[in-house]
């Protein structure tokens, strides 16, 4: 077990900076274990990482090329071998978590075992990878606005991964839920527990209840401030959690209007900064295990065409998610 399969690239940039290449299998080090790698879900996250936009994401990820070369940050795997002090598993464990930064377009990853939970045997691997970013972030969504049994939940930009799991939690969580997306997908984000669909390019914000729902999460990101936030009964919040903007800064300046607008405000938009929290993914994989939720996987790839799998990514469609699977 010398060199493995991956998909590296060696500055920010588009697709075509991604190629499949040789590289020697990493090392696991202190508090760190190596993954077989089974399944990797894809998400925006491994876009703005691989294009290194917003620029300020370069701080964290790498000024000038990123820190690691390899995208994906779901990953489902097998453990192959432990670093010192990785307690928690044993080799053969099949587990599922976020790797920081990347690393799982790869027949082999690193990751932290404090950001890996077992697999329960009844969720394959693909569904499992699925679930951590988008599913995560859906579960903090809904978590950060109380949601509960009875309320009128409005999701805005259903039918990506975060809107899919939105929908989802909400209905298991008793809710309401009514739901912006394409004319194309309203039957299919009905069927997932929306009650009412809207065709987000005929249906304005404007022409819906004004204070109609107790929360609206606003995935989408498009929309002006106050306009979501009419949509808000008093008492009630918003969450955002579109993680785009402007190609330097991205979402920071809509987050501090949105401070600015939730000073003394009864109707608060509440930004959302998602990571990775393993007792959320728990849950999730609980409930897939179930049968109470399941992603949207709009279509797999295999490792050697992941390259096909990003630029489906890039192209910014993607109805559910985009997983790629290692034999």
């Amino acid at each position: 077990m010398n060199d493995m399969d991956a998909w590296i690239q060696t500055r920010y940039g588009g697709v075509d900076e991604v190629a499949r290449t040789q590289i020697d299998v990493p090392q696991p080090q202190r508090g760190e274990v190596l993954l077989r790698v089974r399944a990797t879900g894809l998400n925006a996250a491994d876009r703005h990482i691989m294009t290194g936009e917003p620029l300020l994401l370069r701080s964290a990820f790498g000024w000038s090329r990123p820190k690691q070369p390899v995208r994906g940050i779901d990953v489902a795997g097998t453990v192959v071998a432990l670093g010192p002090e990785a307690s928690g598993f044993a080799v053969g464990d099949e587990v599922v978590g976020e790797i920081p930064g990347g690393g799982g377009l790869a027949e082999y990853a690193i990751a932290p075992a404090g950001r890996l939970v077992p697999r329960p045997a009844e969720v394959d691997p693909v569904t499992a990878a699925a679930l951590p970013i988008a599913g995560g972030t859906a579960w903090q969504a809904l978590r950060r606005a109380d949601v509960a049994s009875g309320d009128r939940v409005l999701v805005l930009g259903a039918s990506g991964g975060v809107g899919t799991f939105t929908v989802q939690l909400a209905a298991v969580r008793g809710a309401e839920v009514h739901a912006l997306c394409s004319e194309r997908n309203r039957a299919l984000v009905a069927s997932l527990g929306a009650s009412t669909t809207y065709d987000r390019r005929t249906v304005p914000l404007a022409a819906l209840p004004e204070k109609g729902f107790d929360v609206v999460v606003d995935i989408a990101g498009d929309s002006p401030l106050r306009a979501v936030r009419r949509l808000v009964r008093d008492g009630g919040s918003a969450v955002l959690v579109a993680g785009e903007g402007g190609r330097v800064l991205g979402p920071i300046p809509r987050v501090a209007r949105a401070a600015a607008l939730s000073v003394f405000s009864r109707r608060p938009l509440h930004p959302l900064a998602a990571t990775a929290k393993p007792e959320a993914l728990r849950e999730l994989l609980a409930l897939a295990a179930d049968g109470r939720i399941a992603p949207v996987v709009e279509r797999t790839w295999p490792l050697a065409e992941a390259g096909a799998a990003l630029a489906h990514l890039a192209a910014g469609r993607t109805v559910g998610k985009v997983v790629v699977t290692v034999e």
